[in-house]
């Protein structure tokens, strides 16, 4: 699995596993870097995943969030297969 396959994690406030979301290799570091403004927002945010699909997250309910390398295993929003 490549280096640059990249996905936002997001650790709800109420608890329970965490929730992945592949991103494009390309927008990675521009969400990243947005994250402090996403988690402060209060209305939900469109994200486009690595497949090219969106998804609507409400930040609101999120006590943290990072990107990081994917997992080689386990299942992730978004993921090209």
């Amino acid at each position: 699995m490549s280096e640059s396959r990249r996905a936002l994690v997001l650790h709800l406030a109420g608890g329970g596993e965490p929730i992945w979301i592949a991103v494009p290799a390309d927008s990675a570091d521009k969400l990243n870097d947005d994250l402090p403004k996403l988690l402060l927002a209060d209305a939900p945010q469109p994200i486009t995943c690595a497949d090219g699909s969106s998804v609507v997250v409400n930040f609101t309910h999120v006590a943290a969030a990072l990107i990081t390398t994917m997992p080689s295993l386990g299942s992730v929003y978004g993921n090209r297969r």
